[in-house]
């Protein structure tokens, strides 16, 4: 079986939609896989997110479902924006 990485979903600050990526450690950040959504700040559908995995080449794990994170820009600051972050544990497709 195929071991199991992180998926996360965040809008992007310069485009305003939502960005999926697979985190691949000691890959750098330019070469991890993404996928942006064209509907813009429309929160992906789980159906839509699993069509982005799929073809990213990965998928969901069996039982694992979306958790998501608050974040500020700023941190330590309580009027700075909050960003949204969304992840999953996923594998690689079978080929």
């Amino acid at each position: 079986m195929a071991a199991t990485i992180t998926a996360q979903m965040a809008v992007s600050q310069t485009t305003g939609r939502w960005r999926l990526y697979v985190v691949l450690l000691g890959v750098p950040v330019s070469q991890w896989p993404e996928y942006d959504f064209v509907q813009g700040a429309v929160v992906p559908t789980v159906a839509e997110r699993s069509r982005a995995l799929n073809a990213l080449g990965y998928t969901f794990t069996d039982g694992t479902e979306w958790e998501w994170t608050e974040t500020s820009n700023t941190v330590d600051d309580p009027a700075s924006p909050v960003r949204l972050i969304a992840s999953i544990t996923v594998r690689e497709a079978a080929r």
